[in-house]
């Protein structure tokens, strides 16, 4: 099965510029907030950078397995990565620009949907496999 060429090229586009983003980010903390936000905040602020950035190689992982494989459980991984994404690192991000602290509370929401982006990721290339032995 050859992968669908729409599909894979979304998936790299949107990991090259979440990495991006992400480098970007890296370097307005230690340059400009370093300075201006407290440790805590300054922590809270890495540790987005940190899962953004870890979900870049996710990204590529997916965008170069679905250039092979055109399957269901390859769009639904890159859709829940997208989202955990946005909501972990965004929420983490909002938090530290304004202050509101019920944003900690969106985070771990963004971390189930990265969770299931891996395992969407696992199971569908063990279902895979299994079809191909």
């Amino acid at each position: 099965m050859r992968g669908s060429t729409v599909f894979w090229m979304i998936w790299i586009a949107i990991g090259a510029t979440i990495a991006a983003l992400g480098v970007g980010a890296g370097a307005f903390g230690a340059h400009v907030l370093q300075h201006k936000l407290s440790p805590y905040e300054l922590g809270i602020f890495e540790t987005a950078v940190r899962y953004q950035m870890y979900h870049v190689a996710g990204f590529m992982a997916l965008g170069l397995t679905a250039s092979h494989i055109d399957h269901f459980g390859l769009r639904l991984s890159g859709i829940f990565m997208t989202f955990g994404v946005l909501t972990f690192s965004g929420s983490l991000y909002l938090l530290v620009a304004t202050g509101q602290k019920w944003l900690g509370a969106v985070a771990p929401i963004g971390g189930v949907a990265l969770i299931l982006a891996w395992l969407s990721l696992a199971t569908t290339l063990t279902h895979m496999m299994i079809l191909k032995a």
